[in-house]
């Protein structure tokens, strides 16, 4: 996987150059987001949908 320095470089790139500072950052956000999710499929930190579900009931 790519750094986190470079992602967020070529994510900066693809950008507008009208973009404003708010649209940069959601979209920087996103990447994060991603990334971390990504990490935790690795990981095998995931729940089923029979467990998600569960949890959601249990709320």
């Amino acid at each position: 996987m790519q750094a986190a320095k470079q992602d967020a470089l070529d994510a900066i790139n693809q950008v507008p150059e009208n973009a404003d500072m708010e649209e940069i950052m959601y979209r920087l956000y996103i990447l994060d987001k991603v990334r971390k999710g990504r990490e935790a499929i690795e990981r095998g930190d995931t729940l089923t949908s029979h467990e998600l579900k569960r949890d959601i009931d249990s709320w």
